[in-house]
């Protein structure tokens, strides 16, 4: 199994207490950890504006500026967003800025793509927030526009929602065929079927019914196109909370639920907490292993790790490192 890990941003409320001054240093701090070791193959952030689970003033750091940002100060570590939402830049516009940070990168770069959800994030900026149906018909031609711009250096498409002519990107990508494609997303009539043509890697739900459910939808799309289900990756995001027993993991708990509080208040920050203690990666380094084992054996391959107090403390990161990792690899 292959583990990326997301960066704090301040999009989860991740960087509250921090001076913005200081943010980029608490960023830098631990892409380069991740970037020193062997331990995890990928660095993550998202594609948003606001905070959730709702608006505040907090600081958002934007997810390309961030890309580059990354690129530069790292060597070795591959670069992704989970993920980039297709209608928030124009795709021929975005295609450059990745095959720019690309370039920067040494070819590290990762392509998170989707139709994007936060309704009052799209609102907010003037973008609207168009139906679904149309937000995913955009997704599949901003793909493709990216696909050939990669591949040939020029894109030309007359699409519903964009058009291109001629419109050339130079220089190319470093990586052979272009950088890869992560579709994230559930939707299971179009989103999976756009993964089944265009995706390297998918990323869907990662409970283990969920899991083996999308997959499946998700096989069967790969008949219909002829496509080898086998080469497509397919990962998940985890909200770690870990600790050596129960009583850590506790205290994790704890500390989420006061770190909320402020900004949540009382009842935000309980239910903040509870969230968190709903998902698959919660526990023991043991149970964690085990839960992560089983979605494994259902075709797991790459597991993306977020840690609520990722910029405050590293405890659980390194538990995780030391701990679970090991026993997957």
């Amino acid at each position: 199994m292959r583990f990326g890990l997301f960066i704090p941003q301040g999009w989860r409320l991740d960087l509250v207490g921090i001076d913005p001054a200081q943010q980029w240093d608490a960023m830098r701090g631990l892409v380069q950890r991740a970037d020193a070791g062997d331990v995890w193959e990928s660095v993550w952030v998202y594609d948003h504006f606001h905070t959730v689970p709702v608006p505040t003033d907090e600081a958002t750091h934007e997810a390309w500026t961030l890309m580059a940002a990354f690129a530069a100060v790292t060597s070795r570590v591959r670069l992704g967003q989970m993920c980039t939402c297709m209608s928030y830049r124009d795709p021929m516009y975005l295609a450059k800025v990745a095959a720019t940070v690309d370039a920067v990168s040494g070819g590290r770069t990762e392509m998170g793509i989707g139709a994007g959800w936060y309704e009052h994030e799209w609102r907010a900026y003037g973008y609207g927030f168009p139906r679904a149906g149309e937000r995913i018909a955009r997704l599949d031609e901003g793909v493709q526009i990216m696909r050939q711009a990669w591949t040939q250096g020029t894109a030309t498409l007359k699409g519903e929602h964009y058009q291109v002519d001629g419109a050339i990107c130079r220089p190319l990508p470093l990586q052979d065929g272009g950088i890869p494609l992560w579709i994230a997303g559930g939707g299971e009539k179009k989103t999976l079927r756009i993964a089944a043509q265009y995706a390297q890697y998918t990323n869907f739900d990662g409970a283990l019914d969920g899991f083996t459910h999308k997959s499946q939808v998700l096989a069967e799309h790969c008949r219909d196109v002829g496509r080898d289900f086998d080469s497509i990756t397919r990962s998940a995001n985890y909200n770690v909370v870990i600790g050596r027993d129960e009583a850590e993991v506790e205290e994790r708990f704890a500390w989420i639920e006061e770190h909320y509080r402020p900004v949540l208040g009382d009842d935000g920050a309980r239910k903040r907490a509870a969230e968190f203690r709903d998902g698959p990666a919660v526990g023991t380094p043991e149970q964690i292993v085990e839960t992560l084992r089983e979605l494994k054996d259902a075709g797991l391959t790459y597991a993306i790790t977020y840690f609520a107090d990722a910029a405050y403390d590293t405890s659980g990161i390194e538990l995780f490192e030391t701990e679970v990792v090991p026993a997957l690899r």
